[in-house]
């Protein structure tokens, strides 16, 4: 088997153990469970808390002392273990902290799979930049499905997507263990204080105002991908409450509507580079912002019957409203910081977007929807919901053109790829 087909197999299933229960738990959640939204907003939040500190701890550990691939494969193991207790948790209270404890075992795992692949193509003599991209696309198609698999079984409601999740970490991580070794770079190395190894160096950029600024805006936007995991899905399944819609498809399998989503967001990268040069990186993270303002409203006077196309419109405006802000955030930070911190500069990207955004908007958004879009019987207003998740993204938007200052450079990313390699 060439490693090419072993690391698209990696990609597959590290990504299909997240598909099968991230947009259906909010199903699981107020459908089977009928726990409170205060509450649900809690457990998206887990991710973004992992994602602070879990992944910069976990490259310590693989850079110093245990092979990457290795420490991947025990982190999946460990993480499928715990999805098989998830369906045994009965209090809201508890399921946060099972939730919280696979979330510090999986986040980390999606650098170390980007470490472990780099690392077996590089001694294969491969060329990563070429040969990679085609091998995590298969990550985002194991995330579809996921996704249909979960919801083609039946299992949206049930607390059988968790041991569909769990069967593939547990699979993963023992595949983990035949692949390449990929041993400790810094073994033994010293003079490396612990601010540098955690990349904590990085945040000497928000004495840049514009950096700041940027990394402000990286925090909001992440808040706004949160509330679309959260309840795109439990949104369609309230639907089945209205006997005119309870026997169509997107009621029926909201998973596989949803799913149009990350098709979207595999197109749209394709995109990336035209707007870039035609628009700048300003314009383009620009209409990320209004993307996420499409979405939401769409949301908000979709139905699935008539109002469908609206639904999957929605889906479609996704790709757009994710990849043009996440990949041209990514590019931003690596044209504005030293070639020295790009690497921290670019954790630190994340740790706003996945970390700290996470948390705030899975936290405010569920205890909201909680106080003011839920009534004493437990329904939501999710027109309402949604045309106010449009209202703060589109206050975002506005924010963002008068605020965030940066001048399109049409040269700025071809000199960025054609300066020579700078050692950190």
């Amino acid at each position: 088997m060439s490693i090419k087909l072993r690391l698209t197999i990696l990609s597959f299933l590290q990504f299909f153990i997240w598909g099968a229960w991230l947009i259906t738990i909010g199903a699981y959640w107020f459908q089977t469970k009928n726990w409170s939204g205060a509450q649900f907003g809690a457990i998206f939040s887990t991710m973004g808390i992992a994602s602070i500190f879990m992944p910069s701890l976990m490259g310590i550990v693989a850079d110093k002392w245990v092979n990457a691939e290795k420490l991947y494969g025990v982190l999946h193991i460990c993480g499928g273990i715990t999805l098989c207790t998830i369906p045994l948790v009965t209090d809201p209270g508890m399921f946060f902290w099972v939730i919280l404890l696979n979330m510090i075992f999986y986040m980390p795992t999606l650098s170390l799979s980007i470490a472990v692949s780099y690392s077996a193509l590089k001694s294969q003599g491969l060329d990563v930049v070429k040969d990679y991209p085609p091998i995590r696309v298969w990550g985002t198609i194991g995330f579809i499905a996921a996704m249909w698999a979960v919801t083609f079984l039946g299992f949206e409601k049930s607390a059988n997507q968790f041991y569909v999740a769990a069967g593939a970490a547990l699979l993963l991580g023992v595949y983990a263990f035949t692949l390449p070794a990929c041993p400790p770079p810094s073994k033994g190395a010293t003079g490396r204080s612990l601010v540098d190894a955690l990349g904590l160096k990085s945040f000497a950029l928000l004495r840049d105002r514009k950096l700041a600024t940027f990394f402000a805006f990286a925090l909001l936007l992440g808040a706004a991908l949160q509330l679309t995991n959260a309840y795109g899905d439990t949104f369609l399944h309230d639907f089945d409450k209205v006997p005119a819609y309870r026997d169509t498809l997107s009621v029926k399998h909201p998973a596989f509507i949803m799913s149009i989503s990350q098709i979207s967001e595999t197109l749209f990268i394709l995109a990336i580079p035209f707007f870039l040069r035609r628009f700048g990186i300003k314009h383009v993270m620009l209409f990320s912002m209004v993307a996420w303002v499409l979405r939401f409203g769409l949301l908000a006077f979709g139905n699935p019957a008539g109002g469908l196309w609206m639904i999957i419109l929605s889906c479609i405006v996704y790709g757009m409203a994710f990849d043009f802000f996440n990949i041209s955030g990514s590019l931003f930070v690596e044209t504005q910081t030293q070639p020295s911190i790009r690497a921290s500069a670019q954790g630190l990207f994340m740790m706003m977007t996945n970390g700290f955004g996470a948390v705030l908007g899975s936290s405010i958004s569920g205890l909201v929807i909680q106080n003011y879009f839920t009534d004493a019987a437990g329904n939501k207003d999710w027109h309402g919901i949604w045309l106010a998740f449009a209202a703060y993204a589109l206050v975002i938007a506005v924010l963002f053109v008068f605020i965030f200052k940066h001048k399109h450079e049409p040269q700025e990313l071809e000199n960025k790829y054609s300066e020579p390699a700078v050692a950190a």
